[in-house]
């Protein structure tokens, strides 16, 4: 059973309204890294989750995470004071007004559709959805997810703080960007007290391919580290030439029963193209000047782009044939 206590964790204190700040504060109250996707996260991860331990950490971080989407929105809606009255009154003129809602962002969205209160949009106007949810059920897998997702959420928290140059905003968005970091670091010791917590699941990973780094990028720029060299790595460069890496043939195969052979023999007969046919197509028929080689005839290009620049220059106004 959830009970709202009317008074914020952190007081929230904005010097003046600013509706394009609002706009851009909006990505932690409805965006993929924000306060309603992390509640929901860990939320739903609690109520799933087994271990009376880790359940009630999930569910205190998790109720923790609605009392902060009310202190961001409330800050949103304090810097959009006013923006719903202004429109409803039409206490300014229209030019003046029209100014003031197209600040930035989409804060003129905020006004006109939802009347300066927060909406559950990201900092474009993108509706929250269920999918920044990306829980797995497996804790050792969604608790280093939701360490990465406090670890982003800190980093937006820090640009905003820095876009700002309102001191009471700041001190609130340093104390959510703080929870963040306070979030991650009950993760990381929920996570380390599982004994087993790498790989995640139950089954083992491979021999032959566990220790296997695959320099798959090669030229300029390859580097090592210990990321991909070291006792623990078996480095493998020539890509290639260890292709596949199983000791089969490389090639996809299939067992298919009669009725569907015969299918695929009639599908791949009808539909087989004749590698000698060089037909006439729409290119050939309607190629001019830069369409390159055709079937008959090469139109030719232009050298670079100053010269495709200067053809098409040459070209305009567009004129049909027989003018």
């Amino acid at each position: 059973m959830f009970m709202h206590n009317k008074r914020l964790q952190y007081t929230v204190r904005v010097s003046e309204t600013n509706p394009a700040l609002a706009s851009l504060l909006l990505e932690q109250f409805g965006g993929p890294d924000g306060e309603l996707a992390a509640a929901m996260r860990y939320f739903t991860q609690g109520l799933a989750e087994d271990d009376p331990g880790r359940k009630d950490m999930l569910l205190d971080i998790a109720t923790e995470e609605l009392s902060h989407l009310e202190v961001i929105g409330s800050i949103v809606a304090m810097l959009n004071k006013g923006a719903k009255s202004a429109l409803t009154e039409a206490s300014m003129e229209e030019a003046e007004l029209y100014m003031s809602l197209n600040a930035g962002g989409n804060s003129h969205t905020q006004s006109i559709l939802y009347g300066g209160g927060p909406s559950l949009t990201n900092s474009s106007g993108v509706p929250w959805t269920a999918a920044y949810v990306d829980s797995r059920g497996d804790p050792t897998c969604d608790l280093r997810s939701n360490i990465a997702a406090e670890s982003r959420a800190k980093i937006i928290y820090e640009r905003l703080i820095n876009i700002t140059d309102d001191p009471g905003v700041k001190d609130a968005l340093g104390f959510l960007m703080t929870r963040e970091v306070s979030h991650q670091k009950s993760f990381e010791k929920a996570l380390y007290s599982i004994k087993d917590n790498f790989p995640a699941g139950k089954l083992p990973g491979l021999a032959p391919y566990a220790n296997l780094y695959v320099n798959a990028s090669q030229g300029e720029g390859d580097a090592v580290g210990p990321w991909n060299t070291g006792e623990q790595w078996e480095r493998l460069d020539d890509v290639e030439g260890k292709l596949p890496v199983d000791g089969g043939d490389g090639q996809a195969s299939v067992t298919l029963r009669e009725q569907e052979m015969q299918d695929f023999a009639a599908m791949t007969g009808r539909l087989q193209s004749d590698p000698n046919a060089n037909p006439v197509t729409g290119a050939d028929l309607g190629g001019g000047p830069g369409a390159g080689k055709l079937s008959d005839e090469d139109l030719g290009g232009a050298s670079d782009m100053a010269d495709a620049r200067s053809q098409a220059a040459a070209k305009s106004p567009l004129q049909s044939d027989g003018e």
